[in-house]
């Protein structure tokens, strides 16, 4: 989430960006694989991610809502369309999570309520998953 935080704050997708990023506060070896597939997943697809976001949340446009809020959200959208392996209630407990710790007071009852709603439409095949693939440029740690 902070990977993707920074580079919303500086309004860009640049690899040299999160590269810059990662030399502050490089991943640890173990998790590096998992931190780079999300973030890169998230970078690659976040058009899609964001209409489904906006979708489902009662007219908030991604613009309007912290960023914070947004990049958990992207996170776990992302998830949820593209592991299958993460159990969805997992994905958005974890969300909820971070956005308690993170966010304002009242992100955690936010990101749970667009994240059930994306799970429910989900489940119910009114959201297509799409297999990311390989996200863009691999990093190198």
């Amino acid at each position: 989430m902070q990977a993707l935080f920074y580079m919303d704050t500086q309004e860009t997708t640049d690899p040299e960006a999160l590269e810059r990023f990662c030399q502050s506060f490089q991943p640890s070896q173990k998790a590096f694989a998992f931190f780079s597939e999300l973030v890169n997943g998230v970078l690659k697809d976040r058009r899609r991610i964001d209409r489904v976001i906006e979708r489902f949340s009662s007219n908030w446009k991604m613009s309007r809502m912290s960023c914070v809020d947004r990049n958990i959200l992207r996170i776990a959208v992302y998830e949820l369309l593209n592991r299958s392996d993460i159990p969805a209630k997992v994905s958005i407990n974890e969300a909820i999570d971070i956005g308690k710790k993170y966010g304002a007071e009242e992100s955690g009852a936010f990101i749970n309520g667009i994240l059930d709603s994306i799970r429910l439409a989900f489940e119910k095949n009114l959201i297509e998953p799409k297999e990311a693939g390989p996200a863009g440029q691999d990093l190198h740690p």
